[in-house]
């Protein structure tokens, strides 16, 4: 099977040796992403700004791959509070439609850049 390499300039380029998603047949998997704004590469201030701005970074990756968030079959968030657990929700139900995609949650020790947020997705395309 091949792999495609998926980016888009409307999220932040990748901080390391890892493209910002992959396709494999149908489906997409894409790298987390933290709360980077795109045009300046600075970090958004605060977990509301962070938790936004990471949905939007998902979604130009999604939409570079053909696909948007409405294709998002599984996400994993990364946070630096489980504090944090109640208004991350209500922000990701902002960009998410019902049936909401599938989901894992983990407290971390330490995000890269000392972000507060990271999500991983994993899209499916017809």
């Amino acid at each position: 099977m091949s792999k495609q390499v998926i980016h888009s300039d409307a999220a932040p380029a990748a901080i390391g040796p890892y493209s910002q998603a992959i396709r494999a047949g149908n489906t997409v998997y894409l790298s987390g992403q933290i709360g980077l704004d795109p045009a300046t590469g600075n970090l958004r201030e605060g977990t509301d700004a962070q938790a936004r701005q990471v949905f939007e970074n998902l979604r130009a990756v999604a939409h570079a791959a053909g696909g948007g968030l409405d294709d998002v079959v599984k996400v994993t968030l990364l946070l630096a509070d489980m504090a944090d657990f109640t208004r991350v929700n209500e922000i990701m139900a902002s960009f998410f439609a019902k049936p909401y995609p599938a989901r894992a949650t983990y407290q971390v020790a330490a995000l890269p850049k000392g972000a507060r947020i990271e999500v991983e997705a994993v899209l499916v395309l017809s």
